[in-house]
């Protein structure tokens, strides 16, 4: 009760204000300032878990597939954003793991189940993934072997 009466008789010193207005807005970043700070991010996220080797891996092996079975516009936006899509959840998995590796000990059990519902995002991610790669790839590679066989 007390403080509400103090912060009700607060006023603050406008002068300042007109003087240097600067002071209250927050300073603007530049675009390629943000850009930077992204392109950290991912490189941060890329570098430090091992995880994405596997997934860098599959998708080199997803588009090398697409090459070689001449996939149409749509079947390749289909394998492009999937694979964004993995990653992206990979990337968030990887910020989650770094803020749980910042607590201390005491807080890590609460939280410990922050890491099993976004490595289980990854999982989602990645399955779904599959099962859209097989949709494409599948019809595809019926035909090719049709076309061996006959």
């Amino acid at each position: 009760m007390k403080d509400e009466k103090q912060a009700r008789r607060f006023v603050p010193d406008v002068s300042s204000f007109i003087l240097h207005p600067s002071s209250f807005r927050p300073k603007r970043r530049l675009w390629r300032d943000k850009f930077r700070e992204s392109l950290r991010g991912i490189k941060l996220g890329i570098r430090g878990h091992s995880s994405f080797f596997v997934h860098f891996f599959f998708a080199a092996l997803v588009l090398a597939t697409a090459i070689v079975l001449r996939c149409e516009a749509l079947e390749w936006c289909l394998l492009l954003g999937c694979i964004g899509l993995v990653i992206t959840a990979e990337l968030f998995n990887s910020a989650v793991e770094a803020i749980y590796h910042g607590l201390d000990d005491s807080t890590r059990p609460r939280v410990r189940h922050c890491l099993d519902i976004a490595a289980g995002a990854v999982l989602l991610a990645s399955i779904t993934a599959a099962l859209i790669g097989a949709i494409v790839f599948v019809p595809k590679l019926a035909a090719m072997l049709v076309h061996l066989i006959d």
